[in-house]
């Protein structure tokens, strides 16, 4: 086998049914759920799920670790397919998702070794990086009140993840995106950006 060779196509694709076949069985059955279950769920043996993930540890650092890049990636994916306020939104709604999966997989991925650890620990900074870039983007867009400062948002989202490890929180989470986006909104026609203002 050559050095540096790129993984086929098939083994990616495992890969990625395993990752989201466990995804699905921690938030079902909790982190010790048997990881022959997660290989049926994702259609494969339990030997190609050992191959790409040799212990559990291993498996929950990968479905965090997937979590935490597809909602920091999401930022600029969002701000390109969208306006920014719509942006937001849809990115509010992905921090639930992720925020779900992390109820139940960090507190596991912490206890699980030191280096879960430190995964879980380096996690916060991508995700506020994510959160500053869609942050300042709606603020200069003019699309929402124009005494809206970048640290009012922050609240926002901090209050939105209080209570995230209930179970019942999704749902609360999700209404009050509806009202926090309204409450964004200008009550005239849209102020000046912050080119404007310049």
């Amino acid at each position: 086998m050559s050095i540096g060779r790129k993984p086929r196509a098939d083994s990616l694709r495992n890969r990625e049914q395993l990752l989201t076949a466990a995804k699905a069985a921690f938030a079902d059955a909790g982190p010790e759920v048997a990881l022959e279950e997660i290989a049926r769920r994702a259609g494969v043996g339990i030997g190609t799920l050992y191959r790409h993930f040799p212990a559990r540890d291993a498996l929950l650092a990968a479905v965090y670790q997937r979590e935490v890049d597809q909602l920091t990636a999401s930022a600029e994916r969002l701000l390109a397919e969208h306006p920014p306020l719509a942006a937001f939104e849809r990115w509010l709604h992905l921090l639930v998702d992720y925020l779900a999966t992390k109820r139940v997989v960090a507190p596991a991925l912490q206890a699980a070794s030191a280096e879960g650890a430190r995964l879980y620990a380096a996690s916060g900074v991508p995700v506020m990086d994510a959160m500053n870039r869609l942050s300042g983007a709606l603020i200069a867009s003019g699309e929402v009140r124009a005494d809206v400062q970048p640290e009012d948002l922050t609240r926002i989202i901090t209050g939105l993840s209080q209570g995230y490890d209930r179970p019942d929180w999704p749902p609360s989470a999700r209404r009050l995106i509806s009202i926090v986006i309204a409450g964004l909104r200008p009550v005239g026609p849209p102020g000046p950006t912050a080119a404007d203002r310049r």
